[in-house]
């Protein structure tokens, strides 16, 4: 049994969930799953009870609740040091911390011209200027955190850490949407894309039934 609860919206839609959900299977920290199908029956009473926020991700740890996808990273990385879940070199950390901050508070642009959908092949599409200016700052990042770090693995500081789980929807965007990556960082997406816990979570989003149109453009 596991004290830890995480509460997930739908796998194909939900790049924010994907991100805690991620980072707890490859710390092999045990957890219990929770999905509530975004804007399902009874979805507004339920998400209210179980995040203070009303979005998903949460996650329950005994009486603490924690909400939102960074902050369950960075609790979880306060509750178990022993994982190494930030870069244990300040200047490092420091950067990771901030890459793991942009992803969060930016890339709006990409965010809104090509979300998330696992299920859908929509090759060629909502490339808008914004959104490719966003595609050429995340490939930046890839390829200087692995032109520097590469010595210690194949993530973004060697080791798989909270930088990696920010950055692990992004990969399955580019899929989607046909966005070709190639060097340093098309070799990162695809040792993300490559993690066996990412391909659980694909395997799941292409089996989920659920259809919410502002994700299925036609």
């Amino acid at each position: 049994m596991t004290d830890l609860t995480l509460v997930i919206g739908n796998k194909n839609y939900s790049s924010w969930s994907l991100r805690p959900w991620l980072l707890l299977k490859q710390a092999g920290i045990p957890f219990a799953e929770r999905r509530l199908p975004l804007r399902s029956a009874g979805w507004t009473a339920e998400i209210a009870r179980l995040s203070p926020s009303g979005k998903v991700p949460a996650l329950r740890h005994g009486p603490v609740q924690v909400w939102d996808s960074l902050a369950i990273c960075e609790y979880l990385a306060e509750v178990y040091p022993e994982k190494q879940l930030w870069p244990g070199e300040r200047a490092a950390r420091a950067e990771a911390r901030s890459i793991s901050a942009e992803m969060h508070a930016g890339f709006q642009a990409l965010r809104q011209n090509m979300f998330m959908n696992i299920r859908r092949s929509l090759s060629g599409r909502g490339r808008t200027p914004e959104a490719l200016a966003d595609i050429e700052r995340i490939v930046a990042i890839w390829n200087g955190c692995r032109g520097r770090y590469a010595s210690g693995g194949p993530f973004l500081f060697g080791h798989f850490t909270i930088a990696d789980a920010m950055y692990a929807p992004i990969p399955l965007r580019f899929q989607t949407w046909g966005v070709a990556v190639e060097g340093l960082a098309g070799d990162y997406a695809r040792s993300l894309l490559a993690l066996p816990a990412m391909q659980e979570w694909i395997a799941a989003a292409r089996a989920e039934r659920e259809s919410l149109p502002h994700y299925e453009p036609d």
